[in-house]
Protein backbone atom coordinates (compact mmCIF):
# COMPACT_ATOMS: atom_id res chain seq x y z
CA UNK A 1 0.00 0.00 0.00
CA UNK A 2 1.56 3.11 -0.84
CA UNK A 3 1.51 6.42 1.60
CA UNK A 4 -0.01 9.58 1.40
CA UNK A 5 2.75 11.24 0.25
CA UNK A 6 3.93 8.93 -1.94
CA UNK A 7 0.57 9.03 -3.72
CA UNK A 8 0.16 12.62 -3.71
CA UNK A 9 3.64 12.65 -5.19
CA UNK A 10 2.48 10.73 -7.99
CA UNK A 11 -0.80 11.90 -8.64
CA UNK A 12 0.80 15.22 -9.00
CA UNK A 13 3.50 14.34 -11.81
CA UNK A 14 1.11 12.66 -13.70
CA UNK A 15 -2.20 15.63 -13.39
CA UNK A 16 1.19 17.40 -14.93
CA UNK A 17 -1.04 21.27 -14.57
CA UNK A 18 0.00 24.27 -12.47
CA UNK A 19 -2.29 23.15 -9.68
CA UNK A 20 -1.28 19.98 -9.96
CA UNK A 21 -0.24 19.13 -5.76
CA UNK A 22 -3.41 21.34 -4.94
CA UNK A 23 -5.72 19.41 -7.33
CA UNK A 24 -4.46 16.02 -6.38
CA UNK A 25 -5.09 17.00 -2.50
CA UNK A 26 -8.20 18.41 -3.13
CA UNK A 27 -9.11 15.18 -4.60
CA UNK A 28 -7.97 12.85 -1.90
CA UNK A 29 -9.29 15.33 0.67
CA UNK A 30 -12.64 14.61 -1.08
CA UNK A 31 -12.40 10.83 -0.87
CA UNK A 32 -10.60 10.42 2.37
CA UNK A 33 -13.44 13.86 4.08
CA UNK A 34 -10.10 15.09 5.11
CA UNK A 35 -8.15 18.67 4.30
CA UNK A 36 -5.22 19.44 3.21
CA UNK A 37 -3.47 20.66 6.56
CA UNK A 38 -4.15 16.61 7.91
CA UNK A 39 -2.34 15.73 5.17
CA UNK A 40 0.77 17.10 6.86
CA UNK A 41 0.60 15.35 10.09
CA UNK A 42 -0.07 11.89 8.16
CA UNK A 43 1.81 11.73 5.26
CA UNK A 44 3.53 8.43 6.11
CA UNK A 45 -0.11 6.49 6.88
CA UNK A 46 -0.97 3.87 4.21
CA UNK A 47 -4.55 4.03 2.69
CA UNK A 48 -6.99 0.88 2.25
CA UNK A 49 -6.75 -0.02 -1.06
CA UNK A 50 -10.40 0.73 -1.92
CA UNK A 51 -9.90 4.33 -0.46
CA UNK A 52 -6.76 4.21 -3.45
CA UNK A 53 -8.94 2.84 -6.12
CA UNK A 54 -11.54 5.38 -5.56
CA UNK A 55 -8.68 8.25 -5.38
CA UNK A 56 -7.45 6.70 -8.89
CA UNK A 57 -10.60 6.80 -10.44
CA UNK A 58 -10.80 10.55 -9.63
CA UNK A 59 -7.47 11.22 -10.62
CA UNK A 60 -8.10 9.51 -14.16
CA UNK A 61 -11.03 12.20 -14.65
CA UNK A 62 -8.85 15.04 -13.70
CA UNK A 63 -6.36 13.61 -16.25
CA UNK A 64 -8.91 13.49 -18.84
CA UNK A 65 -9.16 17.32 -18.33
CA UNK A 66 -12.39 16.94 -16.22
CA UNK A 67 -12.46 20.40 -13.74
CA UNK A 68 -11.73 19.43 -10.19
CA UNK A 69 -14.67 21.62 -9.22
CA UNK A 70 -17.17 19.02 -11.23
CA UNK A 71 -15.37 15.93 -9.91
CA UNK A 72 -15.96 16.78 -6.49
CA UNK A 73 -18.71 18.88 -7.31
CA UNK A 74 -18.16 21.81 -4.86
CA UNK A 75 -15.62 25.25 -4.59
CA UNK A 76 -14.36 27.15 -2.15
CA UNK A 77 -14.98 31.00 -2.83
CA UNK A 78 -14.72 33.91 -0.24
CA UNK A 79 -15.11 32.18 3.06
CA UNK A 80 -18.54 30.04 1.58
CA UNK A 81 -18.37 26.63 0.30
CA UNK A 82 -20.21 26.46 -3.33
CA UNK A 83 -21.89 23.51 -4.95
CA UNK A 84 -20.78 23.63 -8.77
CA UNK A 85 -22.47 21.98 -11.58
CA UNK A 86 -21.76 21.96 -15.45
CA UNK A 87 -24.42 24.67 -15.71
CA UNK A 88 -22.19 26.93 -13.69
CA UNK A 89 -19.17 29.09 -13.95
CA UNK A 90 -17.01 27.21 -11.82
CA UNK A 91 -16.11 30.17 -9.46
CA UNK A 92 -12.43 31.97 -9.42
CA UNK A 93 -10.54 32.80 -7.06
CA UNK A 94 -9.72 36.41 -8.97
CA UNK A 95 -13.32 37.49 -9.12
CA UNK A 96 -13.04 37.66 -5.11
CA UNK A 97 -11.22 40.48 -5.69
CA UNK A 98 -15.14 42.35 -7.34
CA UNK A 99 -16.10 41.33 -3.28
CA UNK A 100 -12.79 43.28 -2.19
CA UNK A 101 -13.73 46.05 -4.15
CA UNK A 102 -17.49 46.42 -3.34
CA UNK A 103 -17.09 45.55 -0.02
CA UNK A 104 -14.56 48.97 0.50
CA UNK A 105 -16.71 51.54 -0.95
CA UNK A 106 -19.60 51.28 1.74
CA UNK A 107 -19.37 51.09 5.71
CA UNK A 108 -20.45 46.74 6.63
CA UNK A 109 -23.34 48.05 8.72
CA UNK A 110 -25.48 50.04 5.99
CA UNK A 111 -28.68 49.17 4.32
CA UNK A 112 -27.29 48.77 0.62
CA UNK A 113 -29.50 47.50 -2.10
CA UNK A 114 -27.49 45.52 -3.96
CA UNK A 115 -27.80 43.50 -7.57
CA UNK A 116 -25.91 40.33 -8.80
CA UNK A 117 -25.83 40.06 -12.25
CA UNK A 118 -25.81 36.61 -14.04
CA UNK A 119 -25.09 34.91 -10.42
CA UNK A 120 -24.45 31.39 -11.92
CA UNK A 121 -23.47 29.55 -8.64
CA UNK A 122 -24.48 32.69 -7.05
CA UNK A 123 -20.69 33.17 -5.59
CA UNK A 124 -20.62 36.78 -5.42
CA UNK A 125 -24.08 37.51 -4.32
CA UNK A 126 -23.33 35.01 -1.45
CA UNK A 127 -20.26 36.61 -0.47
CA UNK A 128 -21.65 39.90 -0.30
CA UNK A 129 -24.77 38.79 1.53
CA UNK A 130 -22.31 37.24 4.43
CA UNK A 131 -20.20 40.79 4.47
CA UNK A 132 -22.99 43.12 4.35
CA UNK A 133 -25.42 41.28 7.12
CA UNK A 134 -28.49 44.58 6.59
CA UNK A 135 -28.16 44.55 2.70
CA UNK A 136 -30.74 43.48 0.23
CA UNK A 137 -29.34 41.13 -2.08
CA UNK A 138 -30.69 40.46 -5.34
CA UNK A 139 -29.06 37.48 -7.89
CA UNK A 140 -30.60 37.39 -11.47
CA UNK A 141 -29.45 34.36 -14.15
CA UNK A 142 -30.89 33.56 -17.55
CA UNK A 143 -30.24 29.84 -16.53
CA UNK A 144 -33.12 28.39 -14.36
CA UNK A 145 -30.62 25.13 -13.64
CA UNK A 146 -27.85 27.97 -12.77
CA UNK A 147 -30.32 29.63 -10.36
CA UNK A 148 -31.26 26.51 -8.97
CA UNK A 149 -27.74 25.68 -8.22
CA UNK A 150 -27.44 29.48 -6.46
CA UNK A 151 -30.74 28.77 -4.37
CA UNK A 152 -28.75 25.63 -2.80
CA UNK A 153 -26.11 27.28 -2.38
CA UNK A 154 -27.71 29.88 -0.36
CA UNK A 155 -29.41 27.09 1.76
CA UNK A 156 -26.64 25.65 2.81
CA UNK A 157 -24.91 28.55 4.00
CA UNK A 158 -27.62 29.81 5.56
CA UNK A 159 -27.91 33.31 3.72
CA UNK A 160 -30.82 35.90 1.99
CA UNK A 161 -30.63 35.99 -1.38
CA UNK A 162 -33.31 36.96 -2.95
CA UNK A 163 -33.28 35.08 -6.70
CA UNK A 164 -34.58 36.23 -10.08
CA UNK A 165 -34.77 34.52 -13.36
CA UNK A 166 -34.41 37.13 -15.78
CA UNK A 167 -32.16 37.94 -19.16
CA UNK A 168 -29.63 40.64 -17.14
CA UNK A 169 -32.56 43.44 -16.18
CA UNK A 170 -35.20 42.42 -18.27
CA UNK A 171 -37.08 40.69 -15.16
CA UNK A 172 -36.64 43.72 -12.71
CA UNK A 173 -38.74 46.54 -14.11
CA UNK A 174 -38.14 49.60 -12.62
CA UNK A 175 -36.11 48.36 -9.42
CA UNK A 176 -32.76 50.54 -8.28
CA UNK A 177 -29.99 49.74 -6.84
CA UNK A 178 -26.91 51.03 -4.59
CA UNK A 179 -24.52 48.72 -6.27
CA UNK A 180 -24.36 46.47 -9.15
CA UNK A 181 -21.80 44.33 -9.57
CA UNK A 182 -21.44 41.23 -12.44
CA UNK A 183 -18.90 38.62 -13.83
CA UNK A 184 -20.34 38.66 -17.32
CA UNK A 185 -19.20 36.40 -20.11
CA UNK A 186 -16.11 38.40 -21.80
CA UNK A 187 -14.58 35.80 -24.06
CA UNK A 188 -14.36 36.66 -27.78
CA UNK A 189 -15.99 33.98 -30.08
CA UNK A 190 -13.24 32.86 -31.52
CA UNK A 191 -10.68 33.34 -28.41
CA UNK A 192 -8.51 29.57 -28.96
CA UNK A 193 -8.22 28.81 -24.89
CA UNK A 194 -12.51 27.87 -25.18
CA UNK A 195 -10.67 24.59 -26.18
CA UNK A 196 -8.30 24.33 -23.69
CA UNK A 197 -8.40 23.12 -19.95
CA UNK A 198 -11.27 23.62 -17.53
CA UNK A 199 -13.33 25.80 -19.80
CA UNK A 200 -13.85 22.86 -22.43
CA UNK A 201 -16.31 21.57 -19.75
CA UNK A 202 -18.16 25.35 -18.74
CA UNK A 203 -21.48 26.28 -20.13
CA UNK A 204 -20.69 28.79 -23.50
CA UNK A 205 -23.10 31.08 -22.67
CA UNK A 206 -21.33 32.11 -19.51
CA UNK A 207 -18.11 32.44 -21.40
CA UNK A 208 -18.23 33.79 -24.76
CA UNK A 209 -20.08 37.46 -25.45
CA UNK A 210 -19.58 37.97 -29.34
CA UNK A 211 -16.51 38.74 -31.48
CA UNK A 212 -15.04 40.86 -29.26
CA UNK A 213 -16.23 39.38 -26.25
CA UNK A 214 -17.90 42.77 -24.97
CA UNK A 215 -21.09 42.29 -26.08
CA UNK A 216 -22.76 41.28 -22.91
CA UNK A 217 -20.65 44.16 -21.07
CA UNK A 218 -22.00 46.80 -23.58
CA UNK A 219 -25.44 46.19 -22.73
CA UNK A 220 -24.90 45.98 -18.76
CA UNK A 221 -23.35 49.38 -18.74
CA UNK A 222 -25.89 51.05 -20.98
CA UNK A 223 -28.85 49.74 -19.62
CA UNK A 224 -27.60 49.68 -16.03
CA UNK A 225 -28.33 53.79 -15.67
CA UNK A 226 -32.28 53.15 -15.30
CA UNK A 227 -31.04 50.82 -12.59
CA UNK A 228 -28.84 52.82 -10.36
CA UNK A 229 -29.94 55.37 -7.60
CA UNK A 230 -28.01 58.21 -6.49
CA UNK A 231 -24.53 57.56 -6.31
CA UNK A 232 -24.66 53.62 -7.31
CA UNK A 233 -21.73 52.05 -8.19
CA UNK A 234 -21.01 50.26 -10.99
CA UNK A 235 -18.98 46.60 -11.55
CA UNK A 236 -17.80 44.25 -13.98
CA UNK A 237 -15.17 41.76 -14.11
CA UNK A 238 -13.30 41.29 -17.51
CA UNK A 239 -10.70 39.78 -19.70
CA UNK A 240 -6.97 41.35 -18.82
CA UNK A 241 -6.96 43.18 -22.20
CA UNK A 242 -10.54 44.76 -22.30
CA UNK A 243 -9.71 47.41 -19.54
CA UNK A 244 -9.60 50.52 -22.18
CA UNK A 245 -12.46 49.57 -24.16
CA UNK A 246 -14.46 48.67 -21.10
CA UNK A 247 -13.28 52.84 -19.04
CA UNK A 248 -14.84 54.09 -22.10
CA UNK A 249 -18.32 52.28 -21.91
CA UNK A 250 -18.64 53.83 -18.55
CA UNK A 251 -17.53 57.32 -19.30
CA UNK A 252 -19.70 56.87 -22.64
CA UNK A 253 -22.60 55.97 -20.31
CA UNK A 254 -22.45 58.80 -18.13
CA UNK A 255 -20.28 57.07 -14.79
CA UNK A 256 -17.98 59.00 -13.22
CA UNK A 257 -14.51 57.95 -10.72
CA UNK A 258 -13.98 55.43 -13.07
CA UNK A 259 -10.83 53.16 -13.07
CA UNK A 260 -9.85 49.71 -13.73
CA UNK A 261 -8.43 47.63 -10.89
CA UNK A 262 -5.49 45.12 -11.52
CA UNK A 263 -5.25 41.74 -9.81
CA UNK A 264 -2.55 40.02 -8.08
CA UNK A 265 -0.95 39.10 -11.24
CA UNK A 266 -0.89 42.48 -12.45
CA UNK A 267 -3.45 42.16 -14.73
CA UNK A 268 -6.62 44.46 -15.19
CA UNK A 269 -9.24 42.56 -14.14
CA UNK A 270 -12.09 44.81 -12.38
CA UNK A 271 -13.59 48.21 -13.72
CA UNK A 272 -15.67 50.11 -11.12
CA UNK A 273 -17.98 53.71 -11.80
CA UNK A 274 -20.06 55.69 -10.35
CA UNK A 275 -23.21 56.83 -11.42
CA UNK A 276 -23.52 60.43 -11.46
CA UNK A 277 -26.93 61.68 -11.15
CA UNK A 278 -28.27 63.51 -13.80
CA UNK A 279 -29.87 66.82 -13.04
Amino acid sequence: MATITALLREASSEIGSESARIDAELLLGFVLEKNSAWFIAHGDDELHPTVQAKFLELLQRRKAGEPVAHIIGSRGFWTLDLAVTADTLIPRPETELLVELAISKFSPDKKLRILDLGTGTGAIALAMASECKNSAVVAVDKSANALAVAIENARTNHLRVEFIQSDWFAGLQNRKFDLIVSNPPYIPSNDPHLSLGDLRFEPLSALVSGSDGLDDIRLIVSQSQKHCLPHAWLMIEHGFDQGEAVRGLFFEAGFVHVETVRDLEHRDRVTVGQWAEMP
